[in-house]
């Protein structure tokens, strides 16, 4: 698994390195709308392409996030990364969790956007169908994509996410990427963990809601935070990017201080 070389672009040359991984329906290009807006003084981005998606949508793997942290982390030797962050959005979260188990000691912070648990996500009666079919099914994505922001987004913006989607992963991959983080329950491995930890979850979304988030990441990780994002849903970069950019690189920044009294804010800063 080592020898393999996850795709990547380099942003900044701050001394703070941090990875930003995708989520399930993209690829790198998910963090598009906040990269103009990023201090490239203070740190250094690599976002990556997970196999099966974008540059390395022909790879071969079990699209597992086991398999995606073990990249990680030989990317991070390949690029003379001693110790790094990880942004991770969604599927891109349960990868930064992995991490905890794989390399804790390479870790200096974690930032899940909208982050799928630890224990995964088991999908209620009705919802399998919708989620496996999706593989090969556009109106099965853009379904999930509408009820996971909310159903308050345009249309024509639903459609772009969906045909970015199909462009950007191969539909076998994207099909065996859901038994890893939506099956796989690898809580017990990192409950516990002191690497200081930020869960941001868009108030709009009904599945990785700041309730979920307080009940599972709050629960496990010592020094974890929750910031809730009021005008948001499942996907802050494209509906919130400012208001994301500035509550990720304040915790970034913030990398020897304690948590804060209150772990679960609002945007705003009042309590949730």
């Amino acid at each position: 698994m080592t020898s393999f070389v996850l795709p990547h672009e380099v942003h900044g040359d701050g001394a703070h390195k941090v990875f930003a991984v995708h989520g399930w329906f993209a690829d790198r290009s998910a963090y598009a709308a906040v990269l103009p807006d990023l201090d490239r003084t203070a740190f250094t981005y690599a976002l990556v392409d997970l196999r099966g998606y974008g540059a390395a949508r022909d790879a071969a793997g079990s699209f597992t996030t086991t398999e995606a942290a073990v990249d990680l982390v030989a990317l991070a030797d390949r690029l003379g990364w001693e110790r790094f962050s990880v942004i991770g959005h969604s599927m891109g979260g349960a990868v930064a969790q992995r991490l905890l188990a794989v390399a804790p000691e390479r870790l200096r912070r974690i930032a899940g956007v909208s982050p799928v648990p630890a224990w995964g996500m088991p999908l209620p009666d009705g919802q399998g169908a919708l989620f496996t079919d999706a593989a090969h099914r556009p109106e099965n994505r853009r379904a999930i994509i509408d009820f996971t922001t909310g159903g308050r987004r345009p249309a024509a913006w639903l459609d772009r996410m969906v045909a970015r989607s199909l462009e950007r992963s191969d539909a076998k991959a994207f099909r065996a990427w859901l038994d890893s983080w939506a099956g796989e329950d690898f809580h017990a491995d990192v409950a516990g963990s002191e690497v200081p930890a930020l869960a941001v979850a868009g108030e709009l979304d009904p599945a990785l809601s700041p309730a979920l988030l307080r009940e599972t990441w709050l629960s496990w990780y010592p020094r974890a935070e929750l910031v809730a994002l009021p005008s948001a849903g499942h996907y802050p970069m494209d509906e919130t990017p400012l208001e994301l950019v500035r509550v990720v690189e304040d915790f970034l920044r913030a990398d020897t201080a304690a948590p804060a009294d209150s772990r679960d804010t609002a945007v705003a800063g009042e309590p949730v």
